[in-house]
């Protein structure tokens, strides 16, 4: 069996949304290993660089396996292309990320990939997405990971859930990706047929 993974927010010395971290965790590691006692990650953060934006990355499997801090920078995405798998599961954070290593050799000239999973708009490969309709913000309800800062934003109504059906992106003017080092509204995209390519025969 893989491991697992969190990966934390640390800017400036605070780490970010610790209780959902920890919440996912535990849930990971019940559902694998029931007989496993919860942890709470607080209590592996230890000397947290005091400045500029970092990765904690937390590995694990019945137990806390590493803990490492990695100086972290937004990768520019720009482009997307919508390609289909209709057999990607990555509910739980893993990792394991062969599925979109093989999913991203379809993007064809496009920074990152919009998976389409049974006709729906799910993630990219590096995180969760919303999309705006003019009024609000809304994210898919079938997402392949229900990530932390996805929780954060639903939780304080921010963004709401939506059946999203792949051809209907065009109904749409923007595009967000976020994750929980990216932070909601650092990466938009225009939702056009210059920024959101669609391979042939999708829809």
């Amino acid at each position: 069996m893989c491991r697992f993974i969190e990966s934390i927010r640390i800017e400036n010395g605070i780490a970010r949304a610790l209780s959902l971290h920890t919440e996912r965790m535990n849930r990971t590691r019940a559902f694998f290993w029931p007989s496993c006692k919860q942890e709470d990650i607080r209590d592996y953060l230890t000397d947290l660089p005091e400045k500029g934006l970092y990765k904690c990355r937390i590995v694990y499997d019945s137990e806390i396996r590493t803990v490492e801090y990695i100086p972290y920078s937004i990768r520019p995405v720009s482009t997307l292309r919508l390609v289909c798998s209709d057999t990607i599961d990555y509910r739980f954070k893993s990792t394991d990320r062969s599925a979109f290593q093989l999913l991203g050799e379809q993007k064809n000239g496009a920074d990152d990939i919009l998976i389409v999973k049974n006709g729906r708009l799910t993630d990219t490969s590096i995180g969760n997405i919303a999309l705006f309709d003019g009024k609000e913000w809304v994210t898919p309800d079938t997402p392949l990971l229900k990530g932390v800062c996805r929780q954060g934003l639903l939780n304080n109504g921010i963004i709401r859930t939506a059946d999203l059906q792949a051809k209907d992106i065009w109904n749409f003017t923007a595009l967000r990706i976020f994750n929980a080092m990216i932070d909601f509204g650092a990466l938009e995209i225009p939702v056009d047929q210059e920024h959101i390519l669609i391979s042939d025969g999708l829809f």
